[in-house]
């Protein structure tokens, strides 16, 4: 009887340890996520994007990244002006991120004078031929996949958690790996898996700073292991609570972009 006893308390046990662990994984990809994504009420960089292909010839993109946050944790806006090269100059893209329905995203091509709209199945094509997808830009939401704590490893010197996430639906990619540092809870490497168990992007934190007190990752570097190539961006001049308006992010704005968003 004592046994049976026993039984049912291990039993009960690893239940609540299993769901516990569910939680712990799911209440650190949202706190990841906001980290990542939502820093202060908004937030203005320069960029220089670089691309190095296979053979290891390279393009650079330079451009201006403004984010406003309509809600923590919730709607947000994004715009991107492009300044070089030549040929995107004055390119812009808009996203307006929507928590409870897909995102709208529109790219001005100036070169031919058109406003296209980025359908919601294209989230995982290549942002501006880079490895970095529609999606990396503004982000993924915690709440899409279904999160699982799988261990606790080192990434360099920095310890981390190690947490499995499934796609709550069929999606680009078939589960992904991510390491979320212990200290500032920031994604410091993920690992995307495709049907076949096969390893096809890595996206790494190359460098952490502290921007205005808030733990920024400035360098980040996208890996496409089939194409064996690799995207790295890097943020300067990085400021947080400007006070961009909202109005400033829409449509009219694409081709007019007003100055703060430059």
């Amino acid at each position: 009887m004592k046994s049976v006893k026993t039984l049912i308390v291990t039993l009960f046990f690893l239940a609540s340890s299993s769901g516990l662990f569910a939680q712990d994984a799911e209440a650190l990809m949202k706190e990841a996520h906001l980290n990542y994504n939502y820093a202060k009420d908004d937030g203005k960089a320069k960029v220089v994007m670089t691309i190095v292909s296979s053979k290891g010839s390279t393009k650079t993109k330079k451009f201006t990244m403004v984010r406003k946050d309509l809600q923590d944790g919730g709607d947000q806006l994004y715009f991107i002006y492009f300044k070089a090269p030549s040929d995107i100059k004055r390119m812009t893209f808009l996203v307006k991120k929507h928590i409870d329905r897909d995102d709208d995203r529109m790219l001005y091509v100036p070169a031919i004078d058109l406003v296209k709209k980025i359908a919601a199945n294209d989230k995982a094509s290549s942002f501006v031929g880079s490895d970095f997808s529609y999606e990396d830009v503004s982000g993924r939401s915690w709440t899409e996949d279904v999160h699982e704590l799988i261990g606790e490893e080192n990434i360099g010197e920095l310890a981390a958690y190690k947490i499995k996430s499934t796609p709550k639906k069929e999606d680009y990619f078939t589960y992904k790996i991510s390491f979320i540092s212990k200290k500032d809870k920031l994604p410091l490497r993920e690992e995307y898996y495709d049907k076949k168990g096969n390893l096809t992007r890595i996206f790494t934190a190359e460098k952490l700073e502290y921007i205005e007190g808030v733990p920024t990752i400035t360098v980040r570097k996208m890996e496409n292991i089939a194409k064996k190539q690799y995207t790295q961006i890097e943020f300067v001049s990085i400021k947080y609570n400007i006070g961009v308006k909202k109005k400033y992010f829409s449509e009219r704005y694409l081709k007019k972009p007003h100055a703060v968003l430059k």
